[in-house]
């Protein structure tokens, strides 16, 4: 049982409810705070030195737009810190900005918030002392006429600045008080980013918003001119040249113009827009003027095309496959989908947000080493008026019925917590004492009668003394996979083998790393999204990783599920639907794992991560990899013959094999089958080779013992009796599962998960393998379905042997008969140690050819032939 993210409550309150009650209030605090940091500045740009204060004494009223309260607060504060006492104000404004984004206090720990204030009370005799000392440092500049008799640092800014100045030439030398100065300077910064607690891109839209607001009197002044240019009339006045200076008039004439006649400027115009207030604009060449004639006006310099630059948002290639839908520009951010960041995200849109959102995220495509990943608009949009779980009245009766239903069969409890997701909500019982979890289990049937739901799922919580009822949802909610791979958990996830399982009950996004399970077991009847579950898996991988980094070998009796991926460059063989064939590329992917592991230990690193690492760096540094092999013994001496040779430093791409249905496999060739399986399951995690393996049956004859204990990670779709469920999961409950994707997710632990699986339509599968197909063919290995060498060796002089007697085996075992001089099946048995019946065959062959005699009545037989016997 999934342990829900939800708060969790005490009584029949929502906690959806109070979530959001919580948000608010932080909206509001921060909205308060941003008012009084504006009331502040207002304060301090209205101050009179000659209002009433403590340090100033007078019957006049304060002229303060505060009144009394303002003219105290600024004379306090420009009295004691000078200039600095705007960073309050500014320091408030940051922190109501943070509240307005849910990124304060309830999302920060209390040291945390209590190291910004200390760094704030710190930041304020610093700043000042930092102004204080710029009249001390810099003699030659101008004195500055300051309101206040302290200066512009104020009384404590300069008693700090003249002793830090002080201390500084005495120990330094002159230059002493410079350097204090410079790191009390980086101090300050420190202190100001440790205050306010804005990241970087925050710091950026900031610096980009004060640029934008210092430009546009510039601007205006511009459109002023312009204005008054086109509205002024025809004099005899000579106008200002091409180079600035006055032309003459045979230079320049005001003849009307035989073109259209161009309106008078407006002094709004519509081009003052975002790209005019930019401030990376082209500036105009030296010595050029304005030109101001009313047939000519000026021309706005065309926009010079970006230059393309390597990053991972590159525009797909003109020809690439057909979107389901036309390609728009970036719907402007009223249009797009709110961003779940708090009142400031449904106001304002930061950029690094809206290049992450998914109409702007499925124009782009990802590119790793020559290959495009494809984009998410290839993917079905989850729709934008989605209902999020049921209201608090229906969660409230709910659980009003199901406390009542568990009291009519003699359980008593409370419902202590509730946590709606979007397909079931759980309701968390704490029964009373003496109460049984087994006996509440068992009642899972006469609950959902009583409920009249579909099932319902009882089991315990771990870790707490709840019990957790999962009632299906009268409105169930369709969860998609484009909406699962935008999430910015998904694509800042650092795992390679990142797979999208779906949300949990509480409705957040669940993913889990392949290379760590390390191999996947899914079962789950006709109709309860096994198959749907096992393409996202692979639209997963394939959103992830290029074919460079990981190949896939796809196993599919049933023809039906795998062959759309067939053709797409990820593909080492085409998809296998003959179980003969399905053999083989096992053994092959058994022999590929063990020469991985020879590979690695040359180079003594531990799995395919270090691998590529090692062999990256050796390639990045022209270093050869030699190992010494023996290729022979010395004719004269006997003895073994070595030489040295390269290793091949290739990377290693992860291998996936996907194994569609194991039921029929294990009909057809089930002892090679579950032998390969279990290598892999044992060894291949290192090696970078994972196995997915799902089946309609799990039944004890499919599923062994021995796979089962290797493969701790399982996923059950629905299924039929509670008997499958406990040979796939060790308990029950899949049978209770809803279908349609609802699955039991047990991660290695044991600790079991209910997740809803993602929808994948057939036509999104389409669109993503017709989009791999386009940026080139795939590159079989023809070894992977080839028979291997030395079974084919063995079967061929298995049937051929006892015509030629050129195996190598019986070639041996004559030798060895020969040599001294014995005959029986033990002996030959006991030295080349083979089976029995393989030592039996080898007897009867050399009885057929004449080397022995047949057996006497003991058993006894006779060399018929000498050690140098002729071939």
């Amino acid at each position: 049982m999934a342990r829900p993210s939800h708060t969790h409550t005490t009584d029949y309150g929502s906690s959806t409810y109070k979530s959001k009650l919580r948000l608010r209030l932080e909206e509001g605090g921060g909205i308060v705070l941003c008012v009084l940091a504006c009331a502040l500045l207002v304060a301090l740009a209205t101050y009179n030195p000659k209002d009433p204060s403590f340090n100033t004494a007078t019957g006049q009223p304060p002229t303060n737009l505060l009144g009394m309260v303002g003219a105290v607060l600024s004379d306090t504060l420009l009295q004691g810190i000078g200039i600095a006492a705007a960073l309050p104000a500014l320091v408030l404004m940051a922190w109501g900005w943070r509240f307005m984004g849910h990124r304060l206090l309830g999302h920060e720990t209390l040291m945390v918030f209590g190291l910004r204030v200390v760094a704030f009370l710190c930041l304020l005799p610093v700043a000042g002392a930092l102004f204080a000392a710029i009249p001390l440092l810099f003699t030659a500049l101008p004195p500055l006429h300051w309101p206040t008799e302290a200066g512009i640092g104020g009384g404590i800014g300069f008693s700090i600045a003249q002793t830090s100045l002080s201390a500084g030439s005495a120990a330094i030398g002159p230059a002493g008080g410079m350097v204090l100065w410079i790191l009390g300077l980086l101090l300050a910064c420190l202190l100001t980013a440790l205050t306010t607690g804005l990241n970087r891109q925050e710091w950026l839209a900031l610096w980009h918003g004060v640029m934008v607001v210092a430009r546009l009197p510039g601007k205006l002044s511009m459109r002023f001119v312009r204005y008054y240019a086109s509205r002024k009339p025809h004099t005899d006045e000579a106008p200002l040249g091409p180079v600035g200076g006055y032309a003459t008039g045979e230079e320049t004439s005001y003849a009307p113009s035989s073109g259209p006649t161009q309106t008078p400027h407006s002094l709004f115009h519509d081009d003052l827009d975002e790209d005019d207030l930019a401030f990376d604009e082209h500036p105009a060449a030296p010595g050029t003027a304005l030109a101001l004639r009313d047939d000519e006006p000026p021309a706005r310099p065309a926009p010079t095309p970006e230059p393309t630059r390597t990053t991972p948002a590159l525009l797909r290639d003109e020809k690439a496959a057909p979107a389901p839908y036309p390609v728009q520009p970036p719907a402007p951010q009223t249009q797009a989908a709110p961003p779940k960041n708090g009142l400031l995200g449904r106001l304002f849109t930061p950029k690094d947000q809206a290049g992450s959102s998914p109409s702007a995220r499925s124009m782009a495509t990802t590119q790793k080493g020559g290959w495009e990943l494809p984009p998410l608009d290839l993917l079905k949009p989850p729709p934008l008026s989605a209902q999020h779980g049921p209201t608090p009245d229906v969660l409230n009766a709910t659980a009003r019925l199901l406390e009542q239903v568990l009291a009519d069969y003699g359980v008593q409890g409370t419902i202590v917590g509730m946590s709606a997701g979007p397909v079931v909500t759980l309701y968390e019982l704490e029964p009373a004492a003496g109460i049984r979890s087994a006996r509440v289990i068992g009642l899972a049937d006469d609950v959902a009668r009583s409920l009249s739901v579909l099932s319902v799922r009882i089991a315990t919580v771990p870790g707490r003394n709840v019990i957790g009822i999962e009632v299906p949802n009268k409105t169930r909610e369709t969860v998609y996979l484009s909406e699962l791979l935008s999430q910015p958990d998904w694509q800042n996830d650092p795992a390679q083998l990142s797979l999208a399982l779906g949300k949990d009950i509480a409705g957040e996004p669940t993913f889990s790393d392949l290379a760590r399970m390390p191999h996947l077991l899914v079962a789950g009847t006709t109709g309860s999204g096994k198959s749907v579950g096992v393409n996202a898996m692979i639209l997963s991988l394939l959103y992830r990783l290029s074919p460079d980094e990981c190949r896939l070998i796809m196993i599919d009796p049933k023809v039906l599920e795998l062959s759309i991926y067939d053709g797409i460059p990820h593909l080492l063989t085409p998809v296998v639907t003959e179980p003969p064939k399905a053999v083989n590329a096992l053994k092959w992917v058994v022999r590929e794992m063990d020469r991985r592991y020879r590979t690695m230990a040359h180079l003594q690193v531990r799995n395919i991560a270090g691998y590529n690492a090692r062999a990256a760096e050796a390639r990045a540094d022209g270093e050869v990899v030699v190992r010494r092999v023996q290729t022979g013994f010395d004719p004269e001496t006997g003895t073994p013959v070595f030489e040295e040779q390269s290793v091949a430093l290739d990377p290693m791409p992860y291998i996936v094999v996907i194994i569609d249905e194991m039921a029929d496999l294990m009909m057809t060739a089930g002892k090679e089958i579950d032998a390969c399986v279990q290598r892999l399951a044992q060894k291949a995690r290192a090696a970078g080779i994972h196995v997915i393996m799902a089946t309609q049956r799990p039944s004890v004859d499919v599923i062994t013992g021995t796979i089962k204990a290797n493969f701790p990670t399982r996923i059950s779709f629905q299924v039929i009796s509670k008997f499958d469920s406990r040979t796939i999961l060790g308990e029950q409950g899949a049978e209770q599962l809803l279908g349609q994707g609802d699955m039991l997710f047990m991660q290695g632990g044991g600790r079991i998960t209910r997740v809803h699986g993602p929808f994948v339509a057939d036509s999104e599968v389409e669109q993503v393998v017709n989009f791999l197909k386009e940026q080139g063919e795939p590159i079989y290995d023809d070894d992977v379905l080839a028979e291997p060498v030395e079974e084919a060796a063995a079967s061929g002089g298995g049937r051929s042997g006892s015509n030629d007697g050129e195996n190598d085996m019986y070639d041996e075992a004559v030798a060895i008969v020969t040599r001294e001089g014995k005959a029986s099946t033990s002996f030959v048995q006991r030295h080349l140690s083979i089976g029995y019946n393989r030592a039996a065959k080898l007897i009867e062959q050399m009885e057929k050819e004449g080397v022995i005699s047949r057996a006497d009545h003991v058993g006894r037989r006779k060399v018929l032939v000498g050690s140098a016997r002729e071939e």
